[in-house]
């Protein structure tokens, strides 16, 4: 009973994100989308979903998946396999800061930026996803 309650509370601490990246799934891939619910995380892809994903980001040449709260958007179901452990790190990462992680993923980025560092891979936040 207890860790079910863990998981409710940690699905609402994350909610806020979790409706942004369905927004954004909407807007970006209307109804061309496939949404599929895996291991507690929503997973969407789709080809507009991939258009948008596969564009210059700032510090990044293309995203493959990004995620937002318990939603990972992907170009396509291979890239959410590919990527799959990495974005359930994130996961876990909004599940703890809320509402307050794409704040500190940006401010992380943006002091690393400032500092002429990586802002990607020395994020604090991505090293954590990929295991250094």
């Amino acid at each position: 009973m207890m860790d079910r309650l863990k998981k409710l509370a940690a699905y609402a601490w994350a909610s806020p994100n979790t409706l942004l990246g369905i927004l954004m799934a909407l807007i970006v891939g209307r109804s061309t989308n496939q949404w599929v619910w895996v291991d507690g995380v929503l997973e969407i892809s789709g080809p507009k979903l991939a258009s948008w994903l596969n564009r210059p980001w700032g510090a990044l040449s293309s995203i493959t998946a990004i995620t937002f709260g318990h939603t990972v958007l992907a170009q396509s179901r291979e890239a959410h396999d590919f990527t799959r452990a990495h974005e359930r790190i994130h996961v876990r990462q909004y599940e703890r800061w809320g509402p307050a992680f794409i704040p500190a993923y940006l401010g992380a980025s943006g002091f690393l930026w400032l500092r002429g560092r990586d802002c990607y891979r020395e994020n604090p936040f991505e090293k954590e996803a990929y295991g250094e």
